[in-house]
């Protein structure tokens, strides 16, 4: 198992290792793979100042950014655009000259403010609000600007040339090739991995306990379950792994050429947040498959250890497993929905923390007005703590009673015996009563007729019970010889005498059964009836006599 969870984990790394493979394997004399912070395209953010409302941007070159600008919200977008066409137009007639031809970038003065020309060719005027970004007085910032300039278009100019070119080519080779190894490597790995059987865990019980093989069917299926779980999990991962190689890839591949890398920037800029968002809903998913293998991994050591096997809790053992593992794995579900909710706002720069405050104020808002869900929940909290009843008991709730198919937190839902689902607040549970809890009772009442031998009728009676809990079909169910307990009443049926037979959950009925074919062919070979309801008519002497004169006069 350790080596499993650890398997989960490798295929996570298969992105970062991809990348710094790439990286790794490039000489660094002629590699030029740029920085992805680099080439993060920041959004344009806007200044808290209602006086000065000023939008920002960055100028870029080849995907590559250069510069930061500013102005007013209204003529922003005017201005970022004409800086940007005439930049490019520049540096297309720049990248046309003679290959040692050097980039003049000029810094003159016009009404007080520094213009720069490249190459004797317009490109900007730098303003006070450009200053301001820098936290620099407006001839500190033009000659910041003017350096970007000079080295930005002398490297862009380098790129272009064609020995360039052909080692960036080499190099994109390389990582292609890696590539192509690491996404081999790891579909290797996935087809190994789906090889490996999870078995299920054995132990030897404590003398005096149930022995292990009536706990294998639940330590089989959880295993199962777990296994199931994490295969899901791991082939999430790999599927991630796999994107990553070839995605990752790519993008560094984009990234190595002037001529791509703006493509590098546009799907960094259209994918960022719904990448972002991927990963935070892949997280989640993967995070549940794991939490729901690590319950069921914990359920199963502790089935196996013994701890929870008694002679009489194997059957309750089986719905209480079933009934904790899917109200946890509920629970845990939910929680990991809303922490991916809220990481998946936090991806998409939302503030969470007027959210939450607004979030707790609507709580309680909520929660004074639904004080009956509130009570449901804490009902069915005590139900499944306290281990009332379980899915799979049969229980009786008032008037209504039937097979609990299913149980959470707030309800519990029945089928009674004519098909009918029933459903019941665990708010509105106040007495429920359990009929196949650890143990049941099949209660018995033969009327046997008054003139019969009662001797003979009770030690047949007691004898069949004693040889129905030697049968090999029954002795398993039976957890105790019957009780004849002997003549419990006289009634208008004959003699009504009792008996108790302590069976399995649920197999009361099913004894019961059983128990009454077999004494109805005992009493019949036994010659001795069983009574059905009679009365008897006491006439009264004189009444008769005067009924006996009137009928004569008549």
């Amino acid at each position: 198992m350790r080596f499993q969870f650890l398997a989960l984990a490798l295929p996570a790394v298969g992105i970062a290792s991809s990348m710094a493979i790439a990286v790794v394997s490039v000489p660094t004399a002629t590699a030029q793979i740029p920085l992805l912070p680099q080439l993060l395209p920041s959004p344009n953010s806007v200044s808290n100042d209602a006086n000065n409302r000023l939008v920002t941007g960055w100028i870029y070159l080849d995907g590559r950014r250069l510069f930061q600008i500013a102005a007013s919200r209204s003529n922003f977008p005017e201005r970022s655009e004409d800086i940007q066409n005439k930049l490019e137009k520049i540096a297309k007639n720049y990248f046309q000259s003679p290959a040692k031809t050097p980039v003049k970038v000029d810094i003159r003065e016009v009404n007080q403010l520094p213009v720069i020309y490249v190459n004797d060719q317009y490109l900007m005027t730098v303003t006070s609000e450009d200053a301001g970004l820098r936290e620099v007085d407006i001839s500190t910032s033009a000659n910041q600007v003017k350096e970007s300039l000079q080295e930005d278009l002398q490297q862009a100019k380098q790129e272009r040339q064609t020995q360039f070119l052909i080692d960036q080519g080499k190099i994109a080779a390389g990582i292609g090739l890696t590539m192509i190894v690491m996404s081999w490597g790891v579909y290797s790995w996935q087809r190994r991995s789906k090889n490996d059987v999870v078995y299920p865990l054995t132990s030897q019980p404590p003398r005096g306990s149930l022995p292990t093989a009536a706990a294998q069917p639940i330590t089989t299926q959880l295993n199962q379950q777990q296994h199931r779980h994490i295969q899901e999990a791991k082939r999430r991962l790999f599927q991630l792994t796999q994107a990553g190689i070839w995605g990752g890839g790519s993008f560094f591949i984009l990234g190595l050429f002037p001529y791509t890398r703006p493509f590098q920037v546009g799907i960094l800029t259209a994918a960022q947040f719904p990448l972002r968002l991927g990963i935070v809903f892949l997280g989640t998913y993967v995070a549940i498959r794991l939490i729901y293998a690590l319950i069921d991994r914990f359920t199963t050591t502790l089935i196996s250890s013994g701890a929870l096997l008694t002679p009489e809790s194997s059957e309750r053992l089986q719905l209480r497993v079933s009934t904790f593992s899917g109200v946890t794995k509920s629970i845990a579900t939910g929680i990991c929905v809303g922490v991916g909710f809220l990481l998946a706002l936090v991806s998409l720069g939302i503030d969470i923390v007027p959210l939450l405050a607004g979030a707790s104020l609507v709580g309680v808002a909520v929660s004074l007005a639904s004080q009956n869900l509130i009570k449901d929940a804490i009902n069915g909290f005590l139900i499944i703590l306290e281990d009332q009843y379980a899915l799979g008991d049969v229980i009786t709730v008032g008037d209504v009673g039937g097979l609990v198919e299913k149980l959470n937190l707030r309800m519990t839902q029945v089928r009674d015996s004519e098909g009918r689902l029933i459903t019941i607040p665990n708010g509105e549970i106040k007495v429920v009563a359990n009929l196949s809890s650890r143990w049941s009772r099949a209660d018995l009442t033969i009327p046997i007729a008054y003139q019969a031998d009662i001797e003979k009728a009770l030690k047949l009676i007691e004898s069949i019970g004693f040889d129905m809990d030697k049968d090999p079909q029954w002795e398993r169910q039976i957890l105790e010889t019957p009780q004849v307990l002997g003549i419990d009443q006289f009634g208008d049926r004959g003699l009504i005498i009792r008996v108790w037979i302590k069976t399995q959950p649920l197999k009361q009925w099913d004894v019961a059964r059983e128990f009454r074919r077999r004494l109805k062919v005992a009493l019949d070979e036994a010659g001795i009836s069983i009574s059905v309801p009679q009365q008897a008519i006491w006439v009264n002497d004189e009444q008769l006599l005067n009924f006996q004169s009137n009928g004569k006069s008549n």
